[in-house]
This record gives structure tokens, sequence and C-alpha cells, in this order.
């Protein structure tokens, strides 16, 4: 064979093979741009279970009507997907409605109600996953979770959880500790634009015990919509125009809790995507003086011991008390591309929802993105 034809084949083999990659890459690039926020909607109740009947008015229908309007704003945006546990009055098992979202792998779990109570107590307040010892936090939970006893099998499908025994509620464990920062941000945008797109009174975020929170697996919240039993709360929240504002407000919330995300997001992944037809390089040591660079792993009220068998054994792991919270911190490093790494290690590990934090001499925490800027 012929130099000459040797060299033609080995380019057709060279341009097929680039071909092959540059169309792999080209995939797996549109597959990533094209992955889209995935927002699990839950309305309470349903079915023969329905909610509180405040003034006369059924929890279960506002709910419904507050979380549809919800998804139809949503489902505006092209990379926003909604998934509901329900879309009608029907009765669906606190552990199915967890279930729908984990199996979805969601972004978030929102989970919609309204309150009641013997007075005219008033306000708008939103739930994250928490043991919380106040006792109007604890009758709120108990309350909703209360609905498990409609299930024929809840003695097996709840392992004895009785919503009826002191003890249960204590014994329930901090679950969702590893969402609990993104939970309570979430919560926040919630029950801001309450306040200042609808002027509702807000009793602010709070924490509880609440067995569809305990169960899901991702950033979750429980949002009481406000009291039917209050007689001006009750008539807003049974009015189409009443439903339809909060319906905008938890959307907005949604919106811009996904893009305070997404822009987290872009600052500590994009450099690592490789360029396309460029050569993959290692990236350089970036070494920032006086700053230090962790990786947050967890949020909760619990003091764990900083062992590796506490986190999925990552070994090098701090604890900051920051308020009434305990922060849980892996390794330390004042170089962003080794933190980078060690943010890939915790993920790996399955602390999905880990980020980068920066602290100054002073362990006083900075804005990354100020940081690298």
């Amino acid at each position: 064979m012929r130099k000459k034809d040797t060299f033609k084949i080995y380019l057709t083999i060279g341009l097929l093979v680039w071909s092959c990659l540059n169309g792999a890459f080209a995939k797996a690039q549109s597959s990533s741009t094209s992955k889209k926020f995935k927002v699990v909607l839950d309305a309470g109740h349903g079915g023969d279970d329905s909610g509180n009947r405040g003034n006369g008015y059924y929890e279960k229908n506002i709910a419904l009507d507050i979380v549809l309007a919800v998804g139809a704003e949503l489902e505006k945006q092209k990379d926003v997907e909604v998934i509901y546990t329900r879309k009608k009055d029907v009765f669906i098992p606190l552990a199915t409605r967890a279930d729908i979202a984990n199996e979805a792998n969601a972004d978030l779990f929102i989970s919609v109600h309204c309150n009641s109570h013997s007075s005219q107590a008033k306000g708008t307040e939103t739930f994250v996953m928490g043991i919380d010892k106040n006792e109007k936090n604890m009758r709120i939970a108990k309350k909703e979770n209360a609905v498990i006893l409609l299930e024929d099998n809840y003695e097996e499908r709840y392992a004895g959880f009785d919503p009826n025994k002191p003890e249960t509620m204590i014994g329930l464990e901090l679950m969702q500790e590893e969402y609990l920062d993104q939970s309570l941000n979430l919560a926040s945008f919630i029950e801001k634009e309450f306040t200042s797109a609808v002027k509702r009174s807000s009793r602010g975020v709070k924490q509880g015990p609440f067995w569809v929170l305990h169960r899901s697996v991702m950033p979750s919240v429980l949002v009481e919509t406000g009291f039917l039993t209050n007689n001006e709360e009750g008539r807003f929240l049974n009015s189409n125009a009443g439903r339809v504002k909060m319906a905008k407000a938890i959307s907005t919330a949604v919106t811009n809790y996904k893009k305070a995300i997404q822009a987290t997001e872009s600052i500590t992944v994009a450099a690592d995507a490789p360029v396309a037809n460029k050569p993959v390089r290692v990236e350089k040591s970036k070494v920032y003086k006086d700053v230090t660079f962790k990786v947050q792993l967890a949020a909760s009220k619990r003091k764990l011991e900083t062992k590796s068998y506490n986190f999925k054994g990552l070994k090098n792991v701090s604890r900051i008390k920051d308020g009434r919270l305990y922060k849980y911190f892996y390794e330390a490093t004042s170089d962003y591309t080794l933190a980078r790494r060690f943010l890939q290690d915790a993920k790996a590990k399955g602390y999905k929802e880990a980020f980068i934090v920066p602290f100054d001499k002073s362990n006083n925490k900075l804005q990354l993105k100020q940081v690298l800027n």
C-alpha cells in the first residue's frame, strides 16, 4: 500500500473519530442545557379528606385551585417542568405524595394548605422540616399529619407513626438536614412575596415535624396560605381573585429561588465545562489570599460529632454555630480550583445540594461572587 493511500485511510479514520466525539459532546451539552427544573406541587388533602372547614369553606378545593394556578404560571417557562401530586378532588396518601417527588428526582417540593384556629388568628406561614417545641407549630404539624389515619394500612406504611402520641412527634428525626438551607431560602422567598406583592400578614418562616416534608429528599416547604377561620382571610382565599394572587406570589418566589440557585451553580460549575473543539486542559490553581473556601454539606439544629461516619465517609469536616443552626463544612483551602474538586467529592458522596462558601481571616462568611470578581 502506498504511503499516500495509508495517509488517506488514517485521515478518514481521524475525521470519523473527531465527528463522533464532537457529536457526542454536542449531545451531552444539549442534554445538560436542556435539563429542566422540576417542581412538584402538592395540593393538600382531597377526596374524603376535606381539610379544615373554617367558615364553611373547603380547604381541599382552595389548595387545589392555588396549586393549579401556580403550575400554570410556572409552565410558561420552558426550562421548568411541573409535576402535580393531584389535579382533581382525590385522596392521595402522604407517603405517596413524597414518593412522587422522590421518583421524579425533583428540585423542589411545595405542599399548599390553609390554616384554621378557634380564634380570629390570621397570617400566612411557610414551614420547613424540623423539630420545634413551639406548641402552636406542633399543633399545626399534628393537624396536617393526622390525615394518615384515613389510610387503611397506615400502621404498616408509617411504621407505627401515630400523630396523637407526643412521643411520635418528638421521635421524628431531621431527614432533611442536607436541604435545610435551601428549604429556608425558598420559604423566605415565598413569605416575602406574600407580604410585598399580595400585602398579606405573615407569621414568618417556621419549622415543624411534617411527615410529607420528612419523607421528601429535596428542598421542601409546606405553605399555609392563611386562616379560613379568619373572616377576612377566609373570604379572600375562597375568592378567585385571592387564589390567583396567592398563586402568582408562590410562582414568583419559585422563579426567584431558581434564578438564585442557578446563579450560584453557574459560578461553581461553568468553569468545569469543556469548551467545544478545544483541548481539555488541567486548570491551574487559583489561590485567593486571606480567603478560605469550604464546602457546606448540611445545616441542622442538632450538634453532630464531625466524624466521618456522620458524613458518609467524608473526613476533615468542621462545624460552625450560626444562629440556631449548626452548619457542617468539608475541607478548607485558599485554592478555589481545589475547592471545586472538594465540591465534586461531596456531591459524589450524595450531598447533591452542597456548595462552596468563602470565609475571611476572621472566619466571617463572604459572598462567593464578590470574592471571585
